[in-house]
Order: C-alpha cells, then structure tokens, then sequence
C-alpha cells in the first residue's frame, strides 16, 4: 500500500481533477454573476464559520487578489476566539446568520459567497436566506455528497445547497477527512480547504478575464512587498472605497 502521504496527495489530485471535470457550469455562472455585480457597481461578499472561513480570509486584501471582495468575519466564529467550541454553539445559534448579515452593508444585487461543507448550520441557512429575501445573489461552495447524508439543523429543514442560486461542489469526503491509516477508526486529513480555495481562485480568474474582455479594468492587488506596491494598492482603496467596506 502506499504511504499515507503519497494517498494524500493522489486523492487531493483526483479531487481537483474530479472539479475540473463536473464543476464547470457551475463555476462559470458563479463568475459570470460576480462580473456582472462588479460592472453594475455593486459589491461581492464571502463568509463562512469557523474553518470553512479560512476561504473568506484567501479572497481579500492579497496580492493577486481581486479588491472588491469584502469579508464578514463574525467574531464568534473565528478560529480565534476562545474556548474554540464557542463556534460550533454559535453557528447553530438560531438567528445570528440573520443578524450578521442585518449588519454588514450588503445591498440588492449584490453577491454573497457562503463557503459551508456540510451547509447543515444554521448561521449559514439563516444567512442565506436573508440574503435571498434581500435580492441578493448566493453563491455555495459545500460538499454535496456530505450535505446530503446529514440532516438540517435548521427549523425549515432546509440546507445551504437548498437555498443558494449556485451551488459549487468540492467534490471532497463525508465529514471532510480523508485518508485512512492502519490501527486508526477515524480518516485523517481534510481536503475543503485545498479545494475550496481552488475553487474559488478558479472562479476568481474567470471573473478577472471575463472583466478583460469587457474593456473593464479589474482592481487586482499587487504585493505590498514590492517597491511602488502600497501607493498602487492605495489607489486602488481610494478608487473604490465606495464599495471595499473591510478599511472602514
């Protein structure tokens, strides 16, 4: 058999390869939605709980990255907070998706990207909700085979692949551990985080070439540890500090 590691790598590989391969359309709508909210003028948002927040902390305020995407980093479901299992009671706290989402300045139109790999919790469903009642765009990236085999947390029943206008698969494992080990029960090794932000650098690019095409000159970060990088990044906050709200 082969050394736990090397199953590692061969399964992270088939997982990107499987999204390649099925998640496509998908992939392309979530970015066609986000190039057009960006050339209307309005504003693209990330959250997710706990790990799955991970992702909202890859897509903002990095080289190489897009400026227009802002997070919601609730504090109670950051890995930060203390005791830590303070996120898994909070993100089944019935309301408090609703109530982040009242408070961030998300408007119609706009897009919301809600990374959740089971999408059971609540905070992500209520989030979404709200978020669909306003008119807003909700894009998932969950596990489908994972979403499926668990039940709601949820007083409607429903979970986050239920209510999103687009639905992103990671194409990842039940319960997000991978890779079995001899004397052990229990897989080790998550994937969603590799796919995850795959996924949505994949997207990101598409939306970046898409904006190309359209003669719009996208705002893309350069390091700031480069000579020239802050005062080309200021400009770029100044230009669009209408609509990045994460300086405020």
């Amino acid at each position: 058999m082969m050394k736990a590691r090397s199953r590692y790598y061969q399964h992270i590989h088939d997982i990107l390869n499987n999204i390649v391969d099925s998640q496509e359309a998908a992939i392309q709508k979530a970015a066609l939605e986000m190039t057009q909210c960006i050339e209307k003028g309005h504003t693209i948002y990330a959250f997710g709980a706990s790990h799955a927040g991970i992702l909202t902390q890859e897509l903002f305020y990095r080289a190489g990255g897009l400026a227009l995407i802002n997070p919601i980093m609730a504090k109670e479901v950051q890995l930060d907070v203390r005791p830590i299992t303070l996120t898994t009671q909070m993100e089944r706290l019935p309301g408090y998706g609703t109530l982040i989402l009242e408070h961030t300045p998300i408007q119609k139109e706009d897009v919301l990207i809600i990374h959740s790999v089971s999408g059971r919790n609540t905070i992500a469903i209520d989030m979404a909700l709200r978020a669909k009642a306003m008119g807003v765009i909700v894009i998932a990236v969950t596990n489908i085979e994972y979403s499926q085999a668990v039940v709601s947390r949820h007083e409607t029943g429903k979970k986050l692949l239920d209510i999103a206008d687009i639905v992103i698969d990671n194409c990842g494992d039940f319960e997000d551990s991978s890779i079995t080990i001899d004397g052990l029960d229990q897989k080790v090794a998550p994937t969603s985080t590799i796919a995850g932000a795959f996924i949505l650098n994949s997207v990101i690019i598409q939306v970046v070439e898409n904006l190309v095409n359209d003669g719009f000159e996208p705002p893309i970060f350069h390091s700031a540890n480069i000579d020239g990088g802050d005062e080309y990044n200021q400009n770029i906050l100044n230009q669009y500090k209408n609509r990045i709200h994460y300086m405020k």
